[in-house]
């Protein structure tokens, strides 16, 4: 079993891996944690009864108007759970993981999803994670054309991750702002 680490500035919680149901989005996500990649990252978009979003690499600066339009470096390379070598696209994003039974799991509270554009493979390095259940998330709810791939759900620490889903923000972005001090994979 993998556990994500998550050291923020007001406090850690953790979180277990999908990652033998969702080998390539847990791949990719172990790839940047463990890198540094989401170290130094603000939260960019947290709404109440929501979600939690983050990942964006310009989102290092809290105020940044570009945070939530970034990703990883395109066509770099990493390795999935399966023991695959993956590579990004021209966009820095990496293929879907939809439409299989053992793939349907719900955008329940607690849970940590691949954050994309809607278009096919436009996931990257940003996720969210949900305070509520939002299944019209789901790929497989078909009351909306979301597509959102589960690949975790935070197992400790979850108190934290409703209250970093309440704080005062402008524009969704939190006033105070809230750091990833780091992200480790183990």
């Amino acid at each position: 079993m993998s556990i994500a680490t998550f050291t923020t500035s007001m406090g850690t919680f953790k979180a277990e891996l999908y990652t033998t149901q969702m080998p390539i989005t847990c791949g990719n996500f172990i790839d940047l944690a463990n890198s540094g990649y989401y170290d130094g990252i603000h939260f960019h978009r947290v709404i109440p009864n929501f979600m939690n979003q983050f990942g964006c690499p310009y989102a290092k600066d809290a105020n940044s108007g570009r945070a939530g339009t970034g990703g990883p470096d395109p066509h770099t390379s990493f390795k999935g759970c399966d023991g695959n070598t993956y590579k990004r696209n021209a966009g820095g994003s990496i293929p879907d993981e939809v439409g299989k039974d053992h793939q349907r799991i719900t955008n329940a509270p607690g849970t940590l999803s691949m954050a994309n554009t809607g278009r096919p493979e436009s996931g990257g390095s940003q996720f969210f994670i949900n305070v509520n259940h939002n299944s019209f998330l789901d790929w497989f709810d078909n009351s909306s054309p979301s597509a959102h791939p589960v690949f975790g759900k935070v197992v400790e620490g979850y108190d934290l991750v409703e209250k970093i889903s309440k704080v005062p923000t402008r524009n969704d972005n939190p006033v105070t702002p809230i750091k990833m001090i780091s992200v480790r994979v183990a």
